[in-house]
């Protein structure tokens, strides 16, 4: 009896002593945790798509309450989140115009014809690596297998006839689509800019021709009739700049080839 007293009291002390020392160091070692990010993490969305370009939520709250990313970080959130934790924290939120992915290139089955029949796993990665970097005549065009879509948590992305098609008001933008594509076909666009060049073709005007029936042939029609200076031909395809872009679609009236595009 009198042993199990004693086991009992020494238990008991060395509880407490552990306890305190606990304590102590706690005391110590304590970092203190700034409250808003809490906050600013109960704001967001938590779709944690990285689109923002950080880990997840967790690190973009984190950062937002550091001053080291902009309250309009979030794609997802959208303006409406950022005048939430702009309110929280007492800052203006910025005004940015909003980006959508847009697939570059109109290469279906009807504008360009396949080369070979492929026998493997159905994945562009996988595809990119054959002979050619595609399944299609034209190297330079979606392959169409869906890798983009697999990846899109917000189901904005089908594939119609061999091309993948991205729906702008699904997209937020988390760029998942624009990473996974090894043909690079899918580019940022302005949500409210409506003139889209859909091809992506770097071969001469020539073989582009001969390749696609919709394809670019850098003919500098588009280039020599904007009045605002803001398509260019560069390698052997037309960009848009849309900081000048007007959205007046000249270049979809002259382009004789029809990839350019308003949508």
């Amino acid at each position: 009896m009198k042993i199990m007293i004693v086991s009992t009291l020494l238990m008991g002390t060395l509880g407490i002593l552990i306890g305190l020392v606990l304590g102590f160091f706690s005391k110590i070692f304590y970092v203190e945790v700034d409250e808003n990010i809490k906050k600013i993490r109960d704001i967001l969305p938590g779709n944690n798509c990285g689109g923002c370009g950080y880990a997840g939520c967790d690190n973009l709250a984190e950062a937002i309450a550091k001053n080291e990313a902009d309250v309009n970080a979030c794609p997802v959130g959208g303006v409406e989140v950022a005048n939430k934790i702009s309110k929280l924290l007492g800052k203006e939120s910025k005004e940015t115009d909003k980006k959508v992915a847009f697939v570059s290139c109109d290469g279906n089955c009807k504008n360009v014809s396949k080369i070979y029949n492929y026998n493997g796993p159905m994945s562009c990665k996988m595809i990119s690596k054959m002979p050619n970097e595609n399944d299609k005549r034209c190297r330079y065009a979606c392959i169409g297998c869906g890798d983009c879509m697999s990846v899109c948590a917000f189901g904005a992305i089908k594939i119609i006839d061999g091309v993948a098609e991205i729906d702008k008001e699904k997209c937020v933008f988390c760029k998942k689509c624009i990473e996974v594509c090894p043909k690079h076909v899918i580019n940022e666009v302005f949500y409210e800019r409506s003139v889209r060049v859909k091809c992506s073709s770097k071969d001469i005007g020539k073989i582009a021709k001969d390749v696609c029936s919709v394809s670019c042939i850098a003919c500098k029609i588009c280039e020599k009739n904007c009045p605002e200076s803001a398509i260019k031909v560069e390698n052997n395809v037309s960009h848009i700049d849309y900081e000048k872009c007007t959205d007046c679609k000249i270049c979809v009236e002259k382009c004789p080839r029809k990839c350019i595009v308003a949508v």
